[in-house]
């Protein structure tokens, strides 16, 4: 039997209808203003739409719907198996429209066609479903209290939730907080990223197509220093939860201590640490993942393992794969289902990597890539880039590039590969090879990093936490711990006659 032929991306590129409006209390609207800037694709420099540029005055029309939605308990109080209902057919929506989802994130940021659909769709899917089954099978607590004493422990919605999401899995990112703070009760603004709008615009309408009712969920799009600080400064919003840059997340604190104290749950940064030590037995498997750890998604990934920590006996062995590995992953159309590394966000993201590949040029040994592809197409991609002999304390050492750029230290034992990986402000990810389960014990112990892959990398799963230490952020995304941000405990008393 003859397998079906794969779509034609490029051909259905051009039949999209794509929304540029923001959403508020169940429609599409322009933005107060007016205002608007434009969408750009990054695989050709096309003219996508025009993307609502919304402000202070939007964001207070989107707070004062989710607020009369969450106080009249059209959500907040709906019991927690109509909830599920709801977020179970929003899960099947979303796979009803994987094509166009997929192709909405491909053009707006860059990704292969071939990850949106085989990994971002589905994984926005299962994290909706997830959290759908779990909202009626979270039980509260009764306190070990004195017999004429009940005193009960009650998990309430936190309320109007801000979420701000990044670029660079737009889709999934949203997911990984609208799902555990729809769940839980709560009413939501949410902006995207201006770099990626499309595909929260286009979930507003599958999740009222869905049944959530109008003014739950609100899609405010606008540029960070607009709408994303009027959310963080907003008096009427209970909790922010963002996910980005280190230094945006500061910003975010600050509007929390400057406006209501409002909840923060702040996902951010990542310098990660990818140690492969002298014992461990399966170098194709460590080099391979080493490759995929900073190359997948073209290296923008806060956890992506972008410094590389090789033991001086293998060093010279590993090399070799990563090499071979970087030189097959050249920059292709993400339209085209075999490119497995597709373009850079945007120009100004490009240029942002390509100044840090001119500043390892002067600090590190450049093996491999360092220059800018496919100019011809208008397109912003750059080459998998390797640099060798990197100090620790050298920039591409120290700074999250977040492109495919990776730093090779050569490092002498376990305790030394250790020490280097600790020497971050960052501590979102780790990874350690080793078949010595006492090494590898005492590795992933010692990291100081909330997410440690022990021979692997980037293993992931709905049910485990996303998180990190020091300055990678407060809070973790997925799983049941997930519910801890986007929720109050409350403690009552009742003295029994």
């Amino acid at each position: 039997m003859n397998k079906p032929a794969s779509p034609n991306w490029a051909e259905r590129a051009k039949q999209l209808n794509i929304q540029g409006k923001s959403f508020i209390n169940g429609q599409y609207v322009s933005a107060a203003s007016e205002q608007t800037f434009d969408c750009i694709s990054p695989i050709d420099g096309r003219h996508l739409t025009q993307v609502a540029a919304c402000d202070q005055v939007d964001v207070d029309k989107a707070v004062a719907a989710a607020r009369a939605a969450f106080n009249d308990g059209r959500w907040s109080r709906l019991h927690p198996s109509k909830r599920k209902s709801v977020l179970l057919r929003l899960a099947d929506l979303i796979e009803k429209n994987a094509d166009e989802l997929a192709l909405l994130e491909t053009l707006d940021m860059g990704k292969p066609i071939r990850d949106s659909l085989s990994i971002d769709i589905p994984a926005t899917a299962r994290c909706f479903r997830w959290y759908a089954e779990a909202v009626d099978k979270l039980y509260d607590e009764v306190a070990p209290t004195a017999h004429n004493v009940l005193a009960t422990i009650t998990r309430e919605p936190l309320g109007v939730c801000g979420v701000i999401v990044p670029w660079n899995f737009p889709l999934i990112m949203a997911a990984w907080k609208l799902a555990p703070a729809l769940a839980a009760g709560n009413s939501i603004v949410l902006k995207p990223a201006e770099q990626s709008s499309l595909t929260a615009v286009r979930l507003a309408a599958l999740a009222a197509e869905a049944g959530i009712p109008d003014g739950v969920l609100n899609v405010v799009t606008g540029l960070g220093q607009d709408a994303g600080q009027a959310i963080g400064l907003h008096r009427d919003i209970d909790g922010v939860f963002f996910t980005g840059s280190t230094a945006v997340g500061k910003y975010i604190l600050q509007y929390s201590a400057q406006s209501n104290m409002k909840k923060v749950g702040l996902e951010c940064g990542g310098k990660s640490g990818h140690i492969i030590l002298a014992d461990c037995g399966d170098l194709d498997a460590a080099a391979e993942a080493a490759a995929f750890g900073i190359f997948f998604n073209q290296g923008e990934m806060c956890s992506a393992g972008s410094r590389l920590i090789l033991d001086a006996p293998i060093r010279d062995a590993v090399m070799d794969k990563i090499l071979k590995f970087a030189k097959s992953m050249q920059p292709g159309d993400p339209l085209d289902p075999t490119t497995r590394l597709g373009a850079m966000v945007d120009k100004t993201h490009t240029e942002r990597v390509m100044d840090y590949i001119a500043s390892g040029k002067q600090e590190a040994e450049l093996l491999v890539g360092g220059k800018q592809a496919r100019l011809e197409t208008g397109g912003c991609y750059i080459e998998p880039t390797v640099f060798d002999k990197v100090s620790n304390q050298a920039r591409i050492a120290q700074e999250e590039i977040f492109g495919p750029v990776l730093a090779v230290i050569t490092v002498n034992g376990v305790d030394e590969a250790i020490q280097v990986a600790n020497e971050s402000i960052y501590g979102l990810a780790a990874g350690v090879w080793s078949d010595n389960v006492n090494t590898l014990y005492k590795a992933t112990r010692a990291l100081k990093a909330g997410v440690v892959y022990a021979n692997c990398y980037d293993a992931d799963d709905i049910t485990t936490p996303f998180g990190g230490y020091k300055q990678s952020g407060i809070g973790r995304d997925k799983s049941l711990h997930a519910f801890d941000k986007y929720t109050e405990l409350k403690t009552t008393w009742l003295k029994l006659r």
